[in-house]
């Protein structure tokens, strides 16, 4: 069994710390991001991690700077066999480069493919029909270490990057433990991911999700929108505006939605209600909206919505 520090913050990273508790391995410490004010009240919140941690009487490390000279010192005493990175923030050569074992990460795609902050979002909203986890060793540049295992996985046509963030955190974990073998037992051989580009390969790359990448364009084909809608489900989620003849309009996001290639009615965003069902036109054909959120209200499925809102007519933009 090794002895191991974990670095992690959000909930995509609990399964992977329980996973190495419960196989045998000796957990040193947890390293998660600062308390942070929340709600109403602004009490400091912990994070997932942070609340597990405790949980199992883990000690916790919240560096404001990970080169502190105070918490790098931390870290040596520890006297770790090797540290694993889960949804966690960049880490400086002085601290991947300490352990003798190394650093490794859980990255939830198929590396080289989809590096960077936002790969599940950026899978979906690409219209892949295939992703997976990977797991490599850190070194300087991020997301490029060489590759120890990977496992792929198809994506539904429907599904939601909350849906394949949910199952990828699952197999990640599985994975996670499986590397730890390898790295323990001397047997892993990582696979430089140098070796898996050409000079004709092109890679999709996952930077972080803005603003600008979640209002929606009606003017775009069906199947564009409802990648995108489904890629920024649950958060940030996809927005628009819901324009009334009056010119009163309202902020809207959008949840999920439904691909209807055999419905066309006018210009891009023009609403349509038919049989109790919320359609609106894009470039192309025209897609239902399944669940939505009007502004300052909750989030409720199309059918609920429409019985407190006469939309017939409006527009979206």
């Amino acid at each position: 069994m090794a002895r191991i520090v974990f670095f992690g913050t959000p909930g995509f990273a609990v399964p992977s710390l329980e996973a190495l508790v419960k196989t045998g391995h000796d957990i040193a410490a947890v390293v998660t991001a600062p308390d942070k004010p929340a709600g109403r009240g602004l009490k400091l919140k912990f994070s997932p991690i942070k609340e597990l941690a405790l949980s199992l009487h883990i000690p916790v490390l919240q560096p404001l700077k990970l080169s502190d000279p105070a918490f790098i010192e931390s870290l040596k005493s520890l006297n770790a066999d090797l540290f694993i990175v889960v949804a966690f923030r960049m880490l400086p050569e002085s601290v991947w480069n300490m352990p003798p074992h190394g650093t490794y990460n859980v990255h939830s795609s198929l590396l080289p493919t989809y590096r960077g902050a936002a790969p599940i979002n950026r899978a979906v909203m690409d219209g892949c029909t295939k992703t997976g986890v990977t797991t490599f060793k850190l070194r300087h540049e991020i997301d490029t270490g060489g590759i120890i295992l990977q496992q792929e996985t198809t994506i539904g046509e429907d599904e939601t990057a909350g849906e394949l963030h949910d199952r990828l955190m699952l197999m990640g974990a599985e994975l996670l433990v499986k590397t730890v073998e390898l790295v323990v037992s001397g047997t892993a051989n990582p696979i430089p991911q140098e070796q898996l580009v050409t000079d004709f390969t092109e890679l999709a790359s996952a930077p972080k999700i803005f603003s600008s990448d979640c209002q929606v364009q009606w003017k775009k084909t069906a199947k564009q929108l409802h990648d995108q809608i489904r890629g920024l489900s649950p958060f940030p989620g996809a927005f628009t505006y819901l324009v009334h003849e009056n010119g009163l309009q309202h902020f809207v996001k959008i949840y999920r939605s439904k691909l209807h290639p055999e419905i066309v009615s006018n210009e891009p965003g023009h609403v349509q209600i038919s049989n109790g069902k919320l359609f609106v036109q894009t470039g192309t054909t025209a897609i239902e909206i399944l669940e939505l959120q009007l502004e300052g209200k909750k989030r409720m499925a199309t059918t609920e919505f429409l019985r407190g809102n006469n939309i017939q007519g409006c527009l979206m933009r």
